[in-house]
């Protein structure tokens, strides 16, 4: 399996379920921001509500940040209407939940379950150019933490203003970064 990291995200046209509406969303929407996609595998179950509703509690911060978020299932996006009609986690939810009954989109970031015609959970940051900065895949079992997911944002936007350095392991903003150099081989 070859890696996502630092390609270009591939196009899509799919349809998303927002605010109520019914909306188009293309790899363009993904540019000019950082966006956080977020593939889970299916509507009205039960790791998934745990998880929408967590990023969901944390999309505040994350708009702060300059975020987009952007959920996807292979349900469709009428699917998840009643989904957010049902159930009170995922009413909370204010940002685009995209539809990808083709698996045209979930393919596109290899995380389709072919013989289920579901997705992985995967997670996606990417770059204001479109570019794709993290991927993260788990097995259907092993939910996520949005939590987690702001803190690589902010590892992810340190380091685009911050080429020279790095973020060491549990970085978070205001502490010291690695700037990599012979001087620090050994010393860590």
């Amino acid at each position: 399996m070859s890696s996502l990291i630092n390609t270009e995200v591939k196009p899509f046209s799919v349809t998303a379920f927002h605010n109520g509406k019914e909306i188009t969303v293309t790899e363009a929407d993904l540019k000019e921001k950082w966006s956080a996609v977020v593939f889970y595998p299916a509507d009205f179950t039960f790791v998934c509500p745990t998880e929408l509703g967590d990023v969901a509690d944390h999309y505040g911060e994350l708009q702060k940040m300059g975020v987009e978020v952007y959920t996807v299932s292979t349900d469709t996006h009428f699917t998840h209407k009643a989904w957010h009609d049902a159930s009170d986690t995922i009413k909370k939810i204010t940002f685009p939940m995209i539809g990808d009954p083709t698996g045209m989109m979930t393919r596109n970031f290899d995380v389709m379950i072919e013989e289920e015609g579901l997705a992985l959970r995967g997670t996606f940051i990417i770059n204001p150019e479109g570019i794709i900065k993290t991927a993260e895949v788990n097995d259907l079992g092993i939910g996520r933490s949005a939590a987690d997911l702001v803190r690589k944002i902010q590892a992810a936007q340190h380091v685009a203003a911050n080429p020279n350095q790095a973020c060491p392991a549990s970085w978070k903003p205001g502490e010291e970064a690695l700037t990599p150099s012979l001087d620090l081989v050994g010393k860590i």
